[in-house]
C-alpha cells in the first residue's frame, strides 16, 4: 500500500493511507538534561556531611536546641485550657533505655509505668551516625534526669535495657553520675528461641 506524506502548518505530520485514514504524529520537544539542577542539590548535600567529621556537637548548642524547643511548646500551651497540675513527688521509678544501632532513647517512669520524663538523641540535636554514640546516650540521659529530679524529686530507678546499640552501658553510667542511684539492671532485649528466620547479613 502506498502511502501519501503531508506536511501540516501546525508541525504535525500526517500519513493518508488510500483507505482515506489519517495517522498523526506529534514531535516530542527536546528537553536540555544538562540545565537540570537536581543532580548538583545531591552533590552538595553529599558533600556537606561526612562520616569522618569529629567535630561533636557542644552542650551550649544543645542548651540552644531545647530553649527553642522550650518555646515552641510554650506558644502551642497559650492555646490550650490550663488544667490545675497536682503536685507529685516520685522518688523510687524505673528507667527504660532502648538503645538502637542508629538512636539511643530514655524514658523514666514512676512504679506503675506512667513517664515522668523522656529524651532522645534526636531531640538532643544529634543528628546521622552521631545520634548512636554513647556521647549522645549521655547527654540524653542527663536532660532526663535533671527534668525527673526537679519536678518530680526522683532519687532512685531500677534500670531495664533492651537493645543491642553502643550507648546502652554510657546511658547506664550517666544515670548514675547525675545523682540518680540505680537499685538493679535488667537486659529485657527479646531473644528469638530459633522462631523466625533471621535476615541476611548485609553486604557493604
Amino acid at each position: 500500500m502506498s502511502e501519501e506524506v503531508k506536511n501540516s502548518p501546525d508541525g504535525e505530520i500526517k500519513e493518508e493511507t488510500k483507505k482515506g485514514k489519517t495517522k498523526e504524529k506529534k514531535e516530542s520537544p527536546v528537553l536540555n538534561v544538562e540545565e537540570s539542577a537536581a543532580p548538583e542539590k545531591e552533590e552538595k548535600e553529599a558533600a556537606a556531611f561526612s562520616f569522618d567529621s569529629q567535630d561533636e556537637e557542644l552542650p551550649e548548642e544543645i542548651k540552644q536546641k531545647l530553649e527553642k524547643n522550650k518555646i515552641a511548646r510554650a506558644k502551642k500551651k497559650l492555646i490550650k485550657k490550663k488544667k490545675k497540675k497536682v503536685a507529685r513527688v516520685v522518688k523510687v521509678g524505673r528507667a527504660y533505655i532502648n538503645a538502637t544501632y542508629n538512636n539511643t532513647m530514655i524514658t523514666l517512669t514512676d512504679n506503675n509505668g506512667d513517664v515522668i520524663s523522656w529524651a532522645s538523641a534526636g531531640l538532643a540535636g544529634f543528628k546521622g551516625a552521631k545520634k548512636a554514640t554513647p556521647y549522645a546516650a549521655q547527654i540524653i540521659t542527663k536532660i532526663a534526669a535533671q527534668k525527673a529530679k526537679e519536678e518530680y524529686g526522683l532519687q532512685e530507678v531500677s534500670v531495664f535495657v533492651s537493645g543491642v546499640g553502643t550507648g546502652r552501658e554510657g546511658a547506664i553510667r550517666a544515670l548514675n553520675a547525675n545523682g540518680l542511684e540505680v537499685s538493679s539492671i535488667k537486659d529485657i532485649t527479646p531473644v528469638p528461641h530459633n522462631g523466625c528466620r533471621p535476615k541476611k547479613p548485609r553486604r557493604v
